[in-house]
């Protein structure tokens, strides 16, 4: 019986040893796993670093030369600031509204918008949503490539655009 005892702990022994060689082996091998998984994913382009925008407010920075004829933009710096990243602007929209000019169906080939109404009000068209009167405080977000149109805005409305990234098309379509 003293026989069966000792041979029983060496035997428990033996096979944690060989179980603890297996685990080694696994983990050896789920590092090389992770290793090639690192070394294989394409690398982010380095953007070069932000610097701070600042940009107070100044009727004389309100310029005609935005994407619309009937608008006046006021470029907040940050297209310059982020290196492309985005692009922010007030937008002041130039009364009254005429539809013919205005209400042209088109979108936008972007990663990212969104507007927020600073004074007025504006009423939109967004596939998917119908239309919708924005006000003072009102904010939305217009998905990559949602076909949309202005309608109508009131003679004072402003509004505050963030768009990603700060260089993009605007294809405008048929109704």
């Amino acid at each position: 019986m003293a026989r069966q005892k000792a041979s029983r702990p060496a035997t428990k022994t033996a096979v944690k040893k060989r179980s603890g060689a297996k685990a080694a082996a696994r983990s050896s091998a789920r590092k090389t796993v992770k290793a090639k998984a690192r070394t294989t994913a394409p690398k982010k382009p380095v953007r070069p670093r932000q610097r701070v925008a600042i940009s107070h407010h100044r009727e004389e920075d309100f310029k005609a030369d935005g994407l619309r004829a009937y608008a006046k933009y006021r470029d907040l710096g940050i297209a310059d600031a982020s290196h492309g990243l985005a692009q922010a602007h007030v937008i002041r929209l130039q009364g009254p509204c005429n539809p013919a000019e205005v209400s042209k169906l088109h979108f936008h080939d972007v990663e990212f918008q969104m507007v927020y109404v600073l004074k007025g009000w504006v009423k939109t068209y967004m596939e998917g949503e119908g239309e919708t009167l924005m006000k003072q405080g009102s904010a939305w977000t217009q998905p990559p490539k949602i076909r949309h149109m202005i309608l109508d805005y009131s003679d004072d409305v402003e509004l505050l655009e963030v768009i990603l990234p700060a260089e993009f098309k605007t294809v405008e379509l048929k109704a």
